[in-house]
This record gives structure tokens, sequence and C-alpha cells, in this order.
């Protein structure tokens, strides 16, 4: 069988486009023993791929120029010579971007594992993996929210910020979100709960913070950096919690260039600003994963997903998580299970 891969070909310099991968087709492997073979179903996309793409040091060893773009996927096996994953299995694992992947079980950026029968096939990929551990780790772990606690978060409409304000709102907090657009907004505001929104677009985040902040932000979820980060300095209570998620609006830009001000209020309200990676908590990741389950089957969080579909849309699906194009959690659909 011939494998359809995506290449990283050259590392981004000052813009991501889809020059910086290559179309190109190989045969696929032979699988040994202790090895199995899956067929890619869905493909995770989340901004951390554009820092795997860096050669700058990071929690994970960046993607090498010529090997398979890494991603985490929902994949079936079809073939197998390993004595834990069978034919027909639906597993979870770092397969990347590309039809077909041969795996040990131990090796890559992620150890595959089967997805439980009870779950969407792709939530493991968002609500149920990453970007729900993300959102519930970071803010409880690290925002420690309080009932009556004023919570900001920024990206708000992303897969990510869209669960951090629910889960606040379920901590009994109020939640302000930040986004681009007035649809986003009102999807906030109207079907997520958040107390307010601010379109970043065409208000000035320094008035509205002093319109629904009177009192200052106790907690900080940010996913955005530069300026937002900068202007939400102003407006943070004492005692504040900042955590950083991302700092989406950084991509394509050095890092000499980039800058943060306002800081010395930390100093004066006595706050923390704390990064994190979910990683950090994965331990953890059992209970906090059925309390997600819990909350969604309660009908107290909600999630979206948005499916492109076929392999050759990879990059400019990447694409779409930098420009706001997507709604909710960015998937690429492949294949159907057998």
């Amino acid at each position: 069988m011939n494998n359809k891969q995506w290449i990283l070909s050259k590392r981004p310099v000052n813009k991501l486009s889809s020059n910086n991968f290559d179309w190109v087709e190989s045969e696929v492997e032979v699988i040994k023993d202790g090895e199995f073979l899956v067929k890619n179903l869905f493909l995770s996309f989340d901004p951390a791929q554009y820092d795997w793409m860096q050669e700058t040091e990071s929690y994970v060893e960046p993607v090498k120029i010529g090997e398979v773009m890494r991603a985490v996927s929902v994949a079936q096996v079809i073939e197998s010579n390993h004595d834990k994953f069978k034919k027909g299995d639906i597993l979870q694992g770092s397969f990347g971007w590309q039809e077909y992947a041969v795996s040990d079980g131990k090796s890559g950026y992620m150890r595959p594992f089967r997805i439980p029968r009870d779950v969407p096939i792709t939530a493991p990929l968002g609500i149920l993996g990453n970007t729900g551990l993300t959102a519930y780790f970071g803010l409880i772990k690290v925002g420690k929210p309080k009932q009556g606690d004023v919570v900001l978060v920024s990206g708000a409409a992303g897969s990510t910020g869209s669960v951090v304000g629910q889960i606040a709102k379920i901590m009994g907090c109020r939640v302000i979100g930040t986004a681009g657009g007035s649809e986003k907004c009102k999807w906030l505001t109207r079907e997520l709960g958040f107390d307010a929104a601010i379109d970043y677009k065409s208000e000035d985040l320094n008035s509205a913070l002093k319109k629904h902040c009177p009192n200052g932000v106790n907690i900080v979820f940010d996913n955005v950096g530069g300026e937002f980060l900068s202007e939400s300095l102003l407006h943070i209570a004492e005692k504040a919690r900042i955590v950083l998620c991302g700092a989406i609006s950084s991509v394509g830009k050095a890092q000499s260039s980039i800058s943060i001000s306002n800081y010395m209020s930390l100093v004066i309200k006595r706050a923390k600003m704390e990064g994190f990676i979910s990683m950090d908590f994965i331990q953890d990741a059992p209970p906090a994963i059925d309390k997600i389950k819990n909350w969604i089957n309660e009908g107290k969080l909600i999630y979206r997903e948005d499916i492109v579909e076929g392999l050759e849309n990879a990059p400019s699906t990447l694409l779409r998580l930098f420009s706001g194009k997507n709604r909710g959690k960015q998937l690429l659909k492949l294949a159907d299970p057998e």
C-alpha cells in the first residue's frame, strides 16, 4: 500500500504557511514482531503544533526537517503483531499527518491507548483529551478558583477557552471572555453562559474591562499573550492568579520582539503569574475526565467541534487556528472506522 504523508520541509520564520510542508507518498512499512499498523481516522490540530515546528527548547523535541508532521490522532488498527493491540481496535496516539502509521506502542510523543466504547470517537482529541484537561488543570490547579471570583478568559471562543469559562461558571465564578467578532461573543453569552464577552476587534479592551470588572479580576486565563496580557495586568485584583496557557498572538514573531508591559502590577497587587502544560498533572487525568464527562451528561458543559475533511487539507486546517476561522475544537477527518 502507498502511504500519503505531509512532511515538514522548512521551519516557519516570520509566518506559518502551507509552503512549510511537502506532500509525499511512500510504501507502507511491513510490521515486525511487537508492532502494529493503524489507519488514521481523525487528526487533532492545536496551537502547540507551531511550537513543535520551531528549533527551540521546549517540553518536547521539535519535529525534524523531513519528518512526518506531528499530530495526535484517532486511528484504527488494521494489522497487528502486538500482544496488546488487536485488529479493529480504535486508538488515540501520536500518528502524524499521514494515512497509515506503524507503532510499537512505546515510542513517539504519546503512547497509544484504546478509546473507551462509551465516548464519541472524536472526544478524546478534544473535550475528553488534551483540550479538556488543559482547561481543567489550568483553571483548577493553577488558577484555584473560589466562588465569587471574577475570571477573565482570552481566546474564549476557542476550544480551550470556551471550556475554561464554563468550568469557571460551574465553580460559581463571574466570567468575562474576549473573542473576535459579534458572532463569537453572542455564542459565549447566549449558549455557554458567560456573564459578558468583549469583542477585541471592535471594543477597547481597557474601557470594557473597567465596565465589566470594576473591582478587578481574580483570575486571568490567557491563551493570547501580547497586548491582551499587558492590558489585563492593569485590572487585576489583589492576590490575582494569571494563568499562562498560550500566546497565539506571538505566532510568526521572533521571541526577542515579544514584550510585556505593566508587570509591576504583579508586585503592587501581590499577584502570581504561572505557566503550565497539561502533562504536569497527567496523574490526575482519570478523575478529571470523569468530572468533565459528568458535567457534559448533566448539561452543564457543552463543546463544539470544527471538522474539515481530507488529508490534503492538513496544512490549511492548521492555518485556520491562527486566523480565527475555527469554531471550537479543530479536527480533520480522514476516514470512517471499519
